[in-house]
């Protein structure tokens, strides 16, 4: 998978768990090889003016999606076809004062959202109650099995 990471916050990150996770969760959704991801950190200021712009809500955000080819999820017998997948806009300091907020660390936040952010852009949402039992579902499993993955880690 070709996933391309670029951080224009001023925060450090951990890049390279970030694109472990991003591939990870492409996998186990069944997304094809050819697919493309493209992964940015901004600061507050160009988190809020995305938000304004295309969600029409002030403030800061912790994520955003732009799907592209609106690729879904595959399966193990079919793969989604090549394509941009879109891009994912992560938000570190909105991630650094939920992670406080939920007591863990920023890397752990931005994992999630990353992870949320890619099952927005295969088609799932949250908006009703058994579409967010679905996506959150589906969150949590990829996130406990990456964890479980980056442990046999040498």
């Amino acid at each position: 998978m070709s996933i391309e990471i670029n951080n224009e916050s001023a925060i450090p990150v951990d890049e390279a768990a970030i694109l472990r996770l991003a591939a990870f969760a492409l996998d186990t959704m069944h997304v094809h090889a050819d697919a493309e991801l493209a992964i940015v950190l901004v600061d507050e200021g160009a988190m809020e003016q995305l938000h304004v712009q295309w969600m029409d809500e002030p403030g800061p955000t912790d994520v955003l999606s732009f799907p592209m080819d609106e690729l879904r999820p595959g399966t193990e017998e079919q793969e989604t076809p090549p394509g941009l997948l879109g891009d994912i806009v992560l938000c570190p300091q909105v991630a650094k004062e939920q992670a406080e907020t939920a007591g863990h660390s920023t890397l752990d936040e931005l994992l999630l959202l990353t992870t949320h952010g890619v099952l927005h852009l295969l088609g799932f949402d949250h908006a009703e109650p058994d579409e967010e039992k679905e996506m959150f579902g589906i969150q949590r499993d990829i996130l406990i099995g990456f964890a479980m993955q980056e442990r046999q880690r040498p």
